[in-house]
This record gives structure tokens, C-alpha cells and sequence, in this order.
């Protein structure tokens, strides 16, 4: 009876083992196609895994993955949903620190800054990463550059370095930027002066020219007692110019800020050697 009951247990724990090493070959094959950028095909095997993986052993690696692999794909709606589900399976402290990570690191690029740095105040809060405040302001920093805001993103570089590199870029594209809101006031005051301003010259210089002449126009018209010509020429010619004017140094400005800001970003993507969102 002992000898009929044995031989059940031990196949029991024979197909135990079996399964366990066809999981462990099953991650290592779905590692290897997320090593080799195949994302969308590493996903499908993770998923795999964690539908036969009955123990929840691979729960944390295998979301974490498949967060990261959505991520890699731009579809960070469903990488934060998989990164979440991967802090609900973490063993310790510093898994979920990783998956809380992660999480701002994707809000990071779709662009979801105050969710991203409320993360960031919620990491710093708790006393089990102490350690981590270098790495919280530094996806601060991250996080206020893709809101275009380079003066907060030096300031939260400043905290981990006063000479870091990513202060020292913020700081220097924050002053090549120029104020919108200046260009528009200038040309409020002498058309043309707002794109002169922005580095425009000739769009600049045409719009005086044509403003002064239009300008010209309509009091020549009063004087000599020509009252409609000169509406004329005051409605449909100076205030189009004057308009247009102010409208155009506005639009020079948002047009040059953004050309530096993707220099910027440029240089980030491609040269930049250290970590990235």
C-alpha cells in the first residue's frame, strides 16, 4: 500500500519539476526576443508564461517586461497599466521602486508631467528611499524638459550637481529661448520690431516699411481732405499691417523657442549617454 502510494507522489513531484523547467525555459526564450528589440513578439510570450505560470514565480519579471516592451512600442497607456501590476507583485522594496520607476519614466514621455512628478513627491515621501533623492530629481528634471520647462528642469539638476550636464544644457536653452510676450509688445509699440527681435530682419524691416508707408497713406488722405480714402487706407491697409505685424512677432517667437527647444531634444536623443526616460 505504502509502495502504491509512493509512486503517485513521485510523479507528482517529477510533472512539478517538468513544469517548473519549461516556465524557466519559456522566460529565457521570451527574454531573449525582448533582448533582441522583437517587442511586440516578446509580449505575446510573456503573457504565455504567466498564463501557465500557476505559482505567480515570474509575476513581477513577466509584467515588468511586458510594460517595457509597450513602452519600447509608444503604447504607454498599456505600459503603465503592466508596470502597476508589476508594483502588486514585487517581492521587496527594490522591486517596487523599479516598477514605481518605470511608471514615471513613461508618464516622462507621454507627457503627463504632473502625474509624473507627483510620483516623484510620493517616492521621496517614503522613508524606504531616502537614498533615492539624486535619482527622484533627476526624473524631475527629465520630466519638466518635456513640459518645456527648462528653468525648473535646471533647478532639479542643480539639487543632484551644480555643474550637471542637464543643468548646464536647461540653463543654456533657456537663454537662447526668447519671450513671446515681449515680441508682441515691441511691435505694439514699432511694428516689424518683434521679428526683428526673434532674428527675422526682413519680415521685420517689410512690415516697418509697409506700416510707415500705409501710416503715411491715411494722414496724407486726412490732410488734404480726403476723409474716405484715408478709413480706406487706415482700416484695409495700416491696421492690416499693424496687426499682421504684432500677430507675425508672435508667431516668429513660438516658431523660434520651439526650434530651440528640438535642438535641444536632438542633442538628448542622440548624444546624451546617460540614462533616458
Amino acid at each position: 500500500m505504502k509502495k502504491i502510494l509512493f509512486i503517485p507522489l513521485y510523479l507528482s513531484i517529477i510533472l512539478i519539476s517538468y513544469g517548473q523547467n519549461n516556465l524557466s525555459i519559456q522566460y529565457d526564450y521570451a527574454g531573449n526576443l525582448f533582448n533582441a528589440g522583437q517587442y511586440f513578439d516578446s509580449i505575446t510570450e510573456f503573457k504565455r508564461l504567466l498564463f501557465f505560470d500557476s505559482s505567480g514565480k515570474y509575476s513581477y519579471d513577466a509584467n515588468l517586461k511586458i510594460g517595457q516592451s509597450y513602452k519600447a512600442g509608444g503604447r504607454y497607456d498599456d505600459a503603465v497599466r503592466y508596470f502597476s501590476v508589476a508594483e502588486l507583485n514585487a517581492k521587496n522594496d527594490d522591486q517596487i521602486y523599479e516598477a514605481k520607476t518605470e511608471i514615471i519614466r513613461t508618464n516622462i514621455l507621454r507627457r503627463t508631467t504632473a502625474r509624473a512628478l507627483q510620483l516623484c513627491d510620493e517616492i521621496e515621501s517614503d522613508r524606504r528611499y531616502g537614498d533615492k533623492a539624486d535619482e527622484i530629481n533627476y526624473w524631475r528634471g527629465w520630466a519638466c524638459i518635456f513640459a518645456d520647462n527648462w528653468k525648473n528642469a535646471s533647478g532639479f539638476f542643480s539639487r543632484i550637481d551644480p555643474g550637471h550636464e542637464l543643468k548646464l544644457l536647461a540653463d543654456n536653452t533657456e537663454r537662447a529661448k526668447v519671450s513671446v510676450t515681449f515680441a508682441k509688445v515691441i511691435s505694439y509699440i514699432l511694428p516689424g520690431a518683434g521679428a526683428i527681435y526673434c532674428g527675422k530682419f526682413l519680415s521685420g524691416l517689410m512690415s516697418l516699411g509697409w506700416n510707415v508707408l500705409a501710416g503715411y497713406w491715411t494722414v496724407n488722405s486726412i490732410m488734404e481732405k480726403r476723409v474716405f480714402d484715408g478709413i480706406v487706407a487706415g482700416e484695409l491697409v495700416w491696421l492690416r499691417f499693424y496687426r499682421g505685424a504684432v500677430h507675425n512677432a508672435e508667431f516668429f517667437a513660438i516658431e523660434k523657442n520651439l526650434e530651440i527647444t528640438n535642438k535641444s531634444l536632438r542633442f538628448l536623443q542622440n548624444e546624451y549617454k546617460g540614462i533616458k526616460p
